[in-house]
């Protein structure tokens, strides 16, 4: 009896039944990260495309829209001249020398909704942007360049539209997948901010010519 006892011990030993098996439950956690891990970095190289494309329309509409910020000039005005010099005349460049344009201060400010240009780029970009983007994540900043304006003439600013505060929120939660895994340490957080974006162009006379 004993001897039965130790041949059963022995093919038992030897058995690989279900050896398969085990293997597939140790690997199948690790696909499983790597899959989800590709799909998901994957949508998030997505949504950051068309972020940056939304600021690429975004800065567009802004550039011949009326300013957004509060304080904008609308037109180049005279800047103060040495006494006895005599004034400039209309459509000096301010890049002239001597003091010609007076030189507007930057304006920057947040992205606000019920201003009409805020409006009309958030309808244009909204639909490209994540769930969690509001006209706030939206900043809008005018600065002045002598190069871009003559005396008399509409102010014409470069026109910056930056975009913060947004992040990609994971659909599937990699860290516990990571912990099934066998992952220690620090896990995969649930979302990754995206870095600010933001995009300059020459303003286009800021809609003076009421026309766009």
């Amino acid at each position: 009896m004993r001897t039965g006892l130790r041949i059963r011990c022995r093919q038992f030993l030897k058995s690989e039944d279900g050896t398969a098996l085990v293997e597939f439950a140790i690997v199948l956690p690790i696909f499983l990260l790597l899959f989800f891990t590709l799909i998901e970095f994957g949508r998030m190289g997505g949504e950051y495309v068309m972020a940056d494309k939304a600021m690429q329309r975004a800065v567009r509409i802004a550039a011949v829209r009326p300013p957004v910020c509060p304080g904008v000039p609308g037109f180049n005005a005279r800047g103060t001249v040495p006494v006895g010099t005599a004034p400039p005349k209309f459509g000096t460049a301010c890049t002239a020398g001597g003091t010609v344009c007076a030189s507007p201060a930057p304006a920057v400010c947040t992205g606000v909704a019920g201003n009409p240009t805020v409006d009309e780029i958030w309808l244009a970009i909204s639909p490209m942007l994540g769930p969690n983007a509001t006209e706030q994540n939206l900043s809008f900043g005018y600065n002045y360049d002598p190069a871009l304006n003559f005396l008399g003439g509409p102010y014409v600013p470069t026109v910056t539209v930056q975009l913060t505060g947004l992040s990609f929120q994971f659909a599937i939660p990699l860290g516990p997948l990571a912990s099934v895994a066998g992952a220690t340490g620090t896990l995969p957080p649930n979302s990754l901010p995206f870095p600010a974006m933001q995009m300059t162009l020459p303003g286009e006379d800021l809609d003076q010519g009421n026309n766009g």
